[in-house]
């Protein structure tokens, strides 16, 4: 379990180095020292990561509430790199895609998905 202090003592390498906390989630610190949590996870085989905000912006408890979140969507059978993608900060380009297709009858007009080939 990471903590709070050995965040703020940890110093980038010359590769990016990640401290991981438990259930997939971890910080990734770059060699230009910024330091991005990610949760690592798995949908039908294949492993994703999940972006879940900047330390210090994002605090080791709000990473922690993330990971738990995530994991509840997952356990329901839904990929939480979906929901990021169409709430986070294409929220306003996915309202106007639904928009646009409800006022067409364009059967192309589906709810997009990721990864489906």
């Amino acid at each position: 379990m990471l903590t709070d202090t050995a965040i703020r003592k940890a110093k980038p390498a010359d590769k990016p180095r990640r401290m991981f906390d438990g259930g997939g989630l971890y910080l990734e610190i770059s060699p230009a020292g910024g330091k991005l949590w990610r949760l690592k996870y798995r949908v039908n085989g294949k492993e994703r990561r999940l972006a879940l905000g900047i330390y210090p912006d994002t605090s080791l408890a709000d990473a922690r509430e993330k990971r738990a979140t995530a994991r509840k969507q997952l356990a329901a059978g839904i990929d939480p790199s979906e929901i990021h993608v169409w709430t986070g900060a294409n929220a306003s380009r996915a309202e106007r895609i639904l928009g646009w297709c409800k006022s067409n009858t364009n059967p192309a007009c589906t709810w997009p998905t990721r990864g489906a080939r």
